[in-house]
């Protein structure tokens, strides 16, 4: 893997409220950088929020088959920790204010080639311990140098 690298990440995040009814999906296609240090893959991106001044930079850690981690810092800080069959909790600092917020990690694909890592996760996400939201992400890391990267990355299943 290259370390310039696309970084493509769909989301979609269905309310478990009973009859609330609402489904966000997002896709975020965005440039990073890439690094590999003692077997765990690392990449790196700005995300840039609409309506607010500054940026917040993005580190991703995948450790292996079962363990990832999102790291936040500026605009927004957290430090999300994604392990199978786990629920782990943080802080999550927005411009609007913090929140407790618990990620229990339900399924966790990776899947690393040469020029490409595909990772897929399904969480439940709660805050301040009330469920809100049963999430499905996916994200797809390719070297800009050729690779299997596909706009239509869609939201997995």
């Amino acid at each position: 893997m290259t370390k310039d690298v696309l970084v493509t990440i769909s989301g979609l995040h269905v309310d478990v409220l009973e009859g609330a009814g609402d489904n966000d999906s997002i896709e975020v296609i965005t440039p990073g950088s890439y690094y590999l240090r003692n077997g765990k893959h690392y990449v790196l991106y700005e995300e840039v929020t609409e309506g607010i001044v500054g940026v917040t930079k993005n580190k991703i850690k995948i450790t292996g088959q079962d363990s990832m981690e999102i790291i936040k810092s500026g605009v927004s800080n957290a430090h999300m920790v994604f392990e199978k069959h786990k629920t782990n909790q943080t802080y999550y600092d927005t411009p609007f204010g913090q929140m407790l917020v618990g990620v229990n990690t339900r399924n966790l694909e990776v899947s690393v080639t040469e020029k490409n890592i595909d990772v897929r996760i399904d969480y439940e996400l709660d805050v301040n311990h009330e469920p809100l939201a049963d999430c499905k992400i996916r994200m797809n890391i390719t070297s800009k140098t050729g690779g299997d990267f596909s706009m239509s990355a869609g939201i997995p299943n």
